[in-house]
């Protein structure tokens, strides 16, 4: 061949940073070796890869073919290095999670596959869905796992389990005894919500689209336990998965209001690249979360141990 593993790196991690010195740092190289590899690369097969502007490098057509191989092909070497030096497990995971499912179903799925497989390292990532789906279609991370919705398409989505948002109030809130209201009481209301970007927030949204009444937040806050913690103090009311809220919902720290014109079901996906290789661990990790969620319409139904 005439290229070698090492320019294959230099020029993925090139495409992910769209800049020779942050691929120079991820690959603890000087920039001058990174800048010169990934010439001798182009000029080898004369093929320019990279739009260059300024010191940024955006992918030109010719790249974007190449770089879903180039990633399987270093994924594929990855397995055959531990394979000739004889290691055992399958191999390390980058995954992204949004706040939801990172918080609460993520580690105890995480904890296993270690526990059965301790030569492995998994690193997690929580962030939103905009977040997560962006760093799987840079190939920064081998998968996600979202709750919102995914138009990126160079990413492809596969179902997991159903999920269900839930409106909720602090006990001592006027609603809290009824635990049911129509829209037309609730628009009025403070609303305590998650950012803009996140699949909760999409959800909600989606939900409103046919109401006439809009409403305003009082506050947005990036963090599921934050919206839960301002809810819990009185500011207003608030919507997040009843997965996040099931064990609040149990001791009666928050209380559910019912709200029967408003369909917020929605779903969490798998999300990955269309051109990534599913290595052993990849899809040992999916098997896992499958099997967690085996049998559960929805993912307040997964029995998962009470927090006290």
């Amino acid at each position: 061949m005439r290229f070698t593993l090492r320019q294959l790196e230099i020029f993925v991690s090139v495409a992910r940073g769209e800049n020779v010195s942050r691929a120079a740092e991820m690959m603890n190289l000087s920039q001058s070796a990174t800048s010169a590899a990934l010439a001798e690369l182009e000029h080898q097969f004369e093929q320019q890869l990279f739009d260059r502007s300024g010191r940024r490098l955006r992918l030109n057509e010719r790249g974007r073919l190449l770089l879903p191989r180039a990633v399987e092909f270093l994924d594929r070497a990855q397995e055959i290095e531990a394979l000739l030096r004889g290691e055992r497990g399958l191999g390390d995971l980058r995954i992204g999670a949004t706040l939801t499912i990172g918080n609460y179903l993520l580690p105890l799925i995480a904890a296993g596959f270690l526990q059965r497989h301790p030569e492995s390292r998994v690193h997690l990532l929580v962030e939103n869905t905009e977040s997560v789906v962006a760093k799987v279609a840079r190939y920064e991370i081998d998968f996600g796992l979202v709750e919102g919705r995914v138009d990126d398409p160079d990413v492809e989505v596969a179902e997991w389990v159903g999920d269900e948002l839930s409106v909720f109030c602090a006990p001592t809130h006027p609603l809290a005894q009824r635990g049911k209201a129509r829209w037309e009481e609730l628009a009025g209301e403070p609303w305590i919500l998650r950012e803009r970007g996140s699949g909760t927030r999409q959800t909600l949204e989606q939900a409103l689209r046919h109401q006439t009444k809009a409403i305003v937040p009082r506050l947005e806050l990036e963090h599921t336990e934050a919206v839960k913690r301002a809810v819990e103090s009185g500011l207003g009311i608030g919507c997040i998965s009843r997965l996040a809220l099931r064990d609040a919902f149990r001791r009666g720290s928050l209380v559910r209001i019912e709200t029967p014109d408003l369909d917020l079901r929605r779903k969490f996906l798998f999300v990955w690249h269309r051109g990534k290789y599913h290595t052993a661990a990849i899809r040992t990790f999916l098997d896992d979360c499958r099997a967690l969620t085996g049998g559960a319409g929805f993912s307040h139904e997964i029995p998962l141990p009470a927090v006290p």
